[in-house]
């Protein structure tokens, strides 16, 4: 079951919000081209008016050389002249009025875009970090469900070398199916590892990991229906490997009101999983994005750029919401969306969030 829901992201479809790219590009474009002729057209209805104000000069000159017999053209000139001015003064005023509703049009469409390219970004960082709350819930399940294995709550109760070795054996047939997985550990009351699923890679056993904050929250579990979900960190038992480890109580007879007798801790291959997600959501080329998981200490635990993992904080203007969007100082858009968690998983204050250049 839950082999199958490794953190292969889907692409997620941009399809309809390309679209709308394009049509506001469209309407830019061909606003852009409606000031332009207006501007051309004012300005020839300016010659044109330029034009017959000096036919109505050279007019008045000739007339006036006529003397009386010019009179009455002159007055048509006059006529002619002030017809031209008045022409002029519309044109002007037809230009400065088309020119500032084109200017305001683009400006809307522009603001339209940059909101709509905003609430795209959103939405993916929603998409994103809801693939990675499915799936990680599907790890809880996991081990509260593996917790109340036989080989494992005998091996807890009665830790053998028969049972030790019976209970890695089954370990390692899960770690077979389930390969987002690193390693299965089965860990006594204090803290020292009995069992584990990979011991020909991963020599464990007799390790003490009470120190770790997942083992102290799991000692104290108050059933097994509940279980305890980790930050991601570097695992130097591991191999330093980054890991999201989950635990569960081992309890008496495998009953989840059972007297706890160990605690059983699943290691999940974060990185691997992790950067599936991140690099599969489907921004545009030309969006120059960096697609990020952050903690909720704002600590880059995935990046689409590979950069900064674990060790990497950094700034996001919340502002109180769980989900929105700006543009920074630089021009960047930054967008961001809160984990909304998933059935019994809540999350753990995790953020999806996209940072497109400027």
């Amino acid at each position: 079951m839950s082999a199958a829901l490794g953190l292969k992201a889907k692409p997620i479809a941009t399809e309809p919000a390309d679209d709308d790219s394009d049509i506001s590009a469209l309407i830019n474009r061909l606003t852009a081209e409606v000031n332009q002729i207006a501007v051309d057209k004012t300005k020839a209805i300016q010659q044109i008016t330029n034009q017959m104000k000096m036919l109505a000069l050279n007019a008045l000159i000739e007339s006036s050389r006529a003397g009386a017999q010019g009179a009455g053209f002159a007055v048509v000139a006059q006529e002619v002249r002030g017809v031209g001015q008045q022409v002029e003064t519309i044109a002007r005023e037809l230009e400065t009025q088309l020119t500032k509703r084109t200017g305001d049009l683009v400006a809307s469409i522009d603001r339209m875009s940059q909101r709509s390219r905003g609430e795209r970004m959103v939405d993916l960082s929603l998409n994103a970090i809801e693939l990675i709350d499915r799936n990680l819930y599907e790890r809880t399940c996991d081990v509260r469900w593996w917790a109340t294995d036989s080989a494992v709550v005998d091996c807890a109760a009665s830790p053998s070398a028969a049972a030790v070795s019976h209970a890695s054996q089954r370990l390692g047939v899960i770690l077979g199916a389930y390969t987002v997985y690193l390693d299965l550990w089965l860990c006594d009351l204090d803290g020292n590892v009995i069992a584990n699923g990979r011991a020909d890679r991963f020599r464990v056993v007799g390790q003490n990991v009470a120190h770790t904050k997942w083992f102290r929250e799991a000692r104290t579990l108050r059933s097994g229906d509940d279980y305890v979900a980790g930050d991601v960190e570097n695992q130097p038992l591991l191999g330093n490997a980054q890991v999201a480890t989950y635990c569960a109580s081992v309890r008496a007879g495998g009953q989840a009101n059972g007297a706890p007798i160990g605690v059983l801790a699943i290691h999940f291959d974060w990185e691997a999983q992790a950067r599936a997600i991140v690099q599969g959501v489907r921004v545009g080329d030309s969006d120059k994005a960096r697609v990020l998981l952050v903690d909720s200490n704002l600590r880059v635990i995935a990046a689409s750029d590979g950069q900064g993992i674990l060790s990497e904080r950094i700034s996001i203007s919340l502002n109180g919401q769980r989900s929105g969007f700006y543009h920074d100082r630089t021009g960047a858009l930054v967008a961001f969306h809160a984990t909304p968690g998933y059935e019994t998983y809540r999350g753990l204050g995790w953020y999806g969030v996209i940072v497109c250049g400027a």
